[in-house]
């Protein structure tokens, strides 16, 4: 039997996202969410799309990622698609952080999480989380390749000159302190999908890839590399996000410590928690924020007049950038649904060959489409991100050969 199957596991602190797909035809065939992990109110959503089954929710302790990947697994073997099963063929996992090493997807062994591992001082919120549900599936499936797929990746393409802060040489390095950028799979699936769009192949195409979702991060990617983008050495730096402030001045940071006696550990919950457009405005919904805007909201206007005024500024420094740019594309959940922001963020930008077809920008679609006016000379572009697609594409073109061979012998 032909292991065509690869299982996609997100793992965060508290929750595993998962999804199982079919690389034959990329169909998936269920997903799911476990949430609240180590609480007596546990939650497991799991959907079948196989056999377009009903939805099913469980409410309970789950203990910790072992006791949720177990649930996952019998969740999946009531639909016959269980974790044991010989079509399954490697479990792709989400790594946030992969530093400068890890520049594809790679099959996880000890040295692999050793090397991520030593990552978790420049990615404490994530990297642990993401290694508990690599170590826990490996424990399940020691058999089954574990492959571990970096958001960093994308954006290690990135010349020197772009990827260097400019500080002290020997610090940073020893401190590893450099622009590694995140949303990796993002903006790379999104870049491809928007060269398809065009007719054309990745390598022929310039695209300004806008990932806008409560963390947001822009890309500028030159034949399908990237080579500058918006978040650094963690998801804090670049656009105006939800929760995070994006660009600051760092002598902010010396300020709050000497004239507001913040502590370290405050001002870094301000800047990442209570910063961006819930510290603007009290919302980080984009919707409710343009519900108050047209309710005449001031407060909410300013927060959205600051996110579009940054989001301008990075168009037109990746525009520099690039030097000629074939296409803008919008992503994510503001990029993908809001059509007053898609139109904000190109308004006055006629010169650039940049504008938005009001009707166009209004449809609502899930497909990949062309915003822009027939005959544009930049088209501008609405592409749904699909990154556990994307996780799934780069597992099975690593191991997925390999295991056709090895079931077929």
């Amino acid at each position: 039997m032909t292991a065509t199957r690869v299982l996609v596991l997100n793992s965060g602190s508290s929750s595993v996202k998962y999804q199982l797909l079919d690389m034959r035809d990329s169909s998936r065939l269920a997903v799911g969410l476990v949430e609240r992990i180590g609480e007596e109110t546990s939650r497991l959503k799991h959907t079948p799309l196989a056999s377009a089954g009903e939805a099913r929710e469980w409410t309970g302790p789950i203990a910790d990622h072992d006791a949720a990947l177990k649930g996952v697994s019998a969740e999946l073997a009531k639909d016959g698609l269980g974790i044991d099963s010989p079509e399954l063929a490697a479990i792709g996992h989400r790594v946030v952080h992969g530093g400068k090493q890890f520049t594809e997807p790679t099959v996880v062994d000890d040295a692999v999480l050793a090397e991520i591992e030593q990552l978790i001082p420049v990615a404490p919120l994530h990297n642990p989380a993401n290694l508990t549900g690599i170590r826990t599936a490996m424990g399940l499936r020691p058999d089954l390749p574990q492959v571990a797929v970096f958001d960093t990746a994308f954006h290690t393409t990135m010349p020197e000159s772009a990827a260097r802060y400019a500080i002290d040489v020997e610090t940073a390095d020893r401190h590893r302190i450099r622009r590694y950028g995140f949303h990796g799979t993002s903006h790379a699936y999104v870049s491809r999908a928007t060269a398809k769009l065009l007719g054309k192949a990745p390598e022929d195409v310039n695209v300004i890839v806008l990932h806008l979702g409560n963390g947001a991060s822009a890309s500028a990617v030159r034949g399908g590399k990237c080579v500058d983008t918006s978040m650094g050495l963690t998801p804090l730096e670049g656009l105006v996000m939800g929760t995070r402030s994006g660009d600051t001045d760092p002598a902010v940071i010396f300020h709050l410590a000497r004239v507001g006696e913040m502590s370290i550990a405050e001002i870094d919950t301000l800047l990442n928690k209570k910063s961006g457009l819930i510290g603007l405005c009290g919302d980080n919904d984009m919707r409710e924020i343009r519900r108050r805007i047209d309710e005449g909201d001031e407060r909410a206007q300013l927060a959205f007049d600051i996110y579009i005024h940054r989001l301008k500024k990075y168009i037109g420094a990746y525009y520099a950038v690039l030097g000629r740019v074939d296409a803008i594309a919008f992503t994510a959940g503001v990029g993908e649904n809001a059509a007053p922001v898609r139109e904000a963020a190109v308004a006055g930008l006629d010169q650039l060959g940049l504008a938005v077809d009001a009707g166009l920008n209004a449809v609502r679609s899930d497909e990949p489409r062309l915003i822009s006016p027939p005959g544009a000379r930049v088209a501008v572009a609405v592409v749904p991100t699909d990154e556990e697609l994307e996780i799934a594409t780069q597992t099975y073109a690593l191991v997925g050969e390999n295991t056709v061979e090895a079931t077929a012998e």
